[in-house]
């Protein structure tokens, strides 16, 4: 992931499944975790997803078919240097990542060139993606707040949902001081609609309910005021009757955990870096870089960049 300014990022990432997965290879460009742009292995294009990517493809007629151009020859890349570090790492470990990282260092040509598109050519995409996109990507929404249980015994989640840009601070405070012991806080993640939700529980186990006034839910996000919530029986919402405010658990809330056993089952996967990236006239070209990987396509190579560099022998 290449980090810019504060308040923008943009990688992209190629994920290589097993023969028995739909999609071989997928490859996802995103700023400030909102996808712009998506490759898949079947539908073998590479595809805009935000509205204001229409300006940068009326500007740039030939951007969408360079792109497509560029994940294909690299799908061939990342599975032959999938398959050639499998069969390294079954045979020799740690000392073949050693030998391959020193072959790595010795290519000083292809080194300095990385260095110049990581440093200057992905920055300034990374501007112009932003300065596309500024209505959507520098927006603020306000997240709502809801307090829930999923059962009398069960720890009590502060959750926020439907907030924008991600950078959201979530946290317990009792008699004003923040806690750090009782409380399990989650990550940050994605909503449908583009927005982002995040949970974090506080165990009230050896917390006697007389108690429970001097706690509360703390929600800051730049941009707007501070958002407190007393932890209130009559504001908690249950999932064992109407016992709260509105009663039963939001949507969002019961969609977290199939959010989350998703997220493990990519972790599962076989994952690798890949920053996309364009060629302009006059832009400092690829130098040849040689490779033990017999599908590795330098022509491909032109147009996206592995974060980490391939296998070599």
């Amino acid at each position: 992931m290449l980090r810019g300014r504060p308040q923008g990022q943009i990688y992209t990432s190629a994920i290589h499944q097993c023969s028995e997965a739909k999609h071989e290879f997928v490859a996802v460009g995103m700023v400030d975790e909102v996808q712009f742009l998506h490759y898949d292995s079947v539908s073998k294009r590479a595809v805009p997803k935000q509205a204001w990517m229409d300006q940068l493809t009326t500007e740039d007629p030939d951007y969408l078919e360079r792109n497509t151009e560029g994940y294909q020859g690299n799908q061939q890349v990342y599975k032959g240097n999938v398959e050639t570090a499998k069969k390294r790492f079954n045979q020799t470990g740690v000392r073949q990542a050693v030998s391959t990282k020193l072959r790595w260092d010795q290519d000083r040509a292809y080194n300095q060139y990385k260095k110049h598109y990581f440093t200057k050519e992905c920055v300034d995409w990374l501007k112009k993606y932003l300065a596309n996109g500024k209505s959507t990507l520098q927006r603020t929404e306000r997240p709502r707040v809801s307090l829930l249980q999923r059962s009398p015994s069960s720890p009590v989640v502060c959750h926020a949902t439907g907030f924008f840009p991600d950078r959201v601070v979530v946290f317990w405070r009792r008699d004003g001081q923040e806690l750090y012991e009782q409380v399990d806080p989650g990550e940050v993640l994605p909503n449908h609609d583009g927005t982002f939700q995040v949970s974090v529980d506080l165990d009230l186990t050896a917390v006697p309910q007389e108690d429970w006034g001097r706690y509360e839910c703390v929600v800051q996000l730049k941009g707007i005021e501070d958002i407190s919530t007393p932890l209130d029986p009559a504001l908690i919402r249950t999932n064992w009757g109407k016992t709260g405010r509105d009663g039963g658990l939001p949507g969002p809330f019961l969609v977290a955990g199939s959010v989350a056993g998703a997220l493990l089952l990519v972790g599962a996967l076989v994952l690798a870096g890949v920053c996309w990236h364009r060629k302009r006239n006059g832009s400092a070209k690829r130098p040849a870089a040689g490779s033990d990987t017999s599908s590795e396509n330098p022509e491909g190579q032109k147009h996206l960049l592995a974060l980490t560099p391939d296998p070599k022998s």
